[in-house]
């Protein structure tokens, strides 16, 4: 009993300490993949990156493309960026943030082995260094979307000394000018990152310490929310919201999401690809009609998602109302499966990560599915992991989340154009590859909403992708959490976030 009580004491000695400290522990749904922005695609490791790695631009809560590490920019014609960069700024190891280490990170972006920043900036030409505070970005041709892929990853400008001496294992310590700097990293327990005194907004930062902790389990989070164990969970689960709204001392934010869950099918990324739903739309079709979107959401995700067909968020000015989820119809996915010509039950792989509600998704899926003829079998994985296999083909379906991007380039071409960094089923249609392309040299909304119309058109008929719900940012957290900001894209911006004694 002594033992217990000391344990006890010594527990709330570290709270306690932690609460002075100003130490801010936050839960995260799964651990992050390589913390290098140039190798990094895990929803987690943007989290984490927010506190390490200032980008040129942020986007803010109504949307707007905001300077971080930039001034401003300017477009002298469609082809000619000028970016003015912030003066004074340090990156964690002492070195100075200037034009040459934005032009190194770019080229990095654009030319390193695995990047999966290619696509996302494959429009530049070349960097130019003007001065030691402005950069020249020329690209090859006009490209609408390119500043705001420097709000994201792309824009996360990294030490060039300390990545020329790590080289491929930078991320194991990276280096930015962030408001916090790397100390260690668990995998699968912890990453922690601590204040960096020099950061260039330093009467923002109130936390001395950060500590990310990768917690799978929904109903664990929510445990370790209402012990005090942490102060932040980045996701709640709707069917955990009344639990957190019912507790005085934890409050709960919500926010509209610009991304989807969906099915990514292999088409034509090795061996796996060799599959019925691989090789024939119709039993891709089928697929999709044999599941119930609306009733996956309100059994596993208490309603409060929305069912969709298409990967822009209703909130998108892009986004086409006219096309809304099919009803499920199980007799006409039968008739396309017979008409495909294919042996029953159809087999499918599905991957699934691996946490309850996905897991409990699956399982929904794989009993809709059955009635149509569909034998699914479902694997579940730690995410990380399932994106390095879904990236080398080892994969025939995958249920992902993306966490969406404020321009639909973001949400399109990484995804389903041929060169796409992460276009892991290797879809290809020269139609869908020509009008991405030609959305990049649109500046208008009109004229750029017609394309996307008529790319939706075309890959509702292929379905490289089987589109589920778009989800919405719940946020569970410590009623003794201050000045935290809901933004869409769901990352946990540190800047003005402390905690109340």
């Amino acid at each position: 009993m002594r033992n217990l009580v000391l344990a006890a004491i010594a527990a709330a000695t570290l709270l306690c300490n932690a609460a002075n400290a100003q130490t801010l522990r936050i839960a995260l749904r799964e651990d992050p993949d390589i913390l290098d922005p140039t190798l990094a695609r895990t929803y987690a490791g943007r989290i984490a990156f927010a506190g390490l790695c200032d980008k040129l631009f942020d986007i803010n809560e109504k949307l707007e493309i905001v300077p971080q590490l930039a001034l401003s920019y300017a477009w002298t014609d469609p082809t000619n960026l000028v970016i003015k960069l912030r003066p004074g700024v340090v990156f964690h190891d002492g070195e100075k943030l200037d034009a040459a280490a934005v032009k190194y990170s770019l080229e990095r972006h654009l030319t390193m082995q695995g990047s999966f920043r290619r696509s996302e900036v494959n429009t530049m030409d070349r960097v130019e260094v003007v001065d030691p505070l402005t950069v020249h970005i020329v690209l090859k041709a006009a490209a609408s979307p390119f500043v705001s892929q420097l709000a994201d990853r792309a824009g996360m400008i990294v030490s060039p000394k300390a990545a020329e001496a790590a080289g491929k294992d930078f991320g194991l310590k990276p280096v930015c000018a962030g408001p916090f700097r790397f100390v260690e990293r668990v995998p699968q327990d912890r990453i922690v990152l601590e204040r960096f005194p020099e950061y260039w907004d330093a009467a923002s930062i109130k936390l001395e310490k950060v500590v990310y902790l990768p917690i799978p389990d929904s109903s664990i989070r929510l445990a370790n929310l209402q012990a005090g164990s942490i102060e932040l969970s980045e996701q709640i689960l709707p069917t955990d919201v009344d639990a957190v709204r019912g507790n005085p001392r934890l409050r709960l934010v919500t926010s509209d999401n610009l991304g989807y869950w969906g099915i990514t099918i292999n088409l034509a990324n090795g061996p796996r690809a060799k599959t019925p739903l691989g090789s024939d739309a119709r039993v891709r079709q089928a697929f999709e009609l044999s599941l119930d979107k609306a009733t996956i959401n309100q059994v596993v995700y208490n309603g409060i998602y929305t069912p969709v067909a298409q990967a822009l968020s209703p909130g998108s000015p892009y986004y086409n109302k006219a096309v809304q989820p099919l009803e499920r119809d199980v007799e006409r996915a039968k008739a396309l499966l017979k008409a495909a010509g294919v042996t029953l039950p159809v087999p499918i792989a599905l991957t699934v990560p691996n946490n309850p509600d996905q897991r409990q998704a699956g399982e929904i899926i794989q009993a809709m599915a059955a009635e149509a003829g569909f034998d699914v079998r479902i694997t579940a994985s730690e995410f990380a992991s399932a994106l390095s296999a879904a990236n080398r083909g080892e994969f025939e379906a995958f249920a992902t989340m993306w966490s969406g991007r404020v321009d639909p380039d973001g949400n399109l071409f990484t995804f389903i154009h041929s060169d796409g960094a992460q276009n892991d089923g290797k879809y290809s249609n020269p139609k869908v590859d020509a009008l991405l392309d030609q959305t990049r040299t649109v500046q208008d909304v009109a004229g750029r909403r017609a394309l996307y119309d008529q790319i939706l058109e075309q890959t509702r008929r292929d379905l490289p992708i089987i589109y589920l719900n778009n989800p919405k940012n719940v946020v569970g957290m410590s009623a003794r959490v201050t000045g935290f900001r809901p933004v869409p894209d769901g990352m946990i911006r540190l800047q003005g976030v402390g905690l109340a004694k």
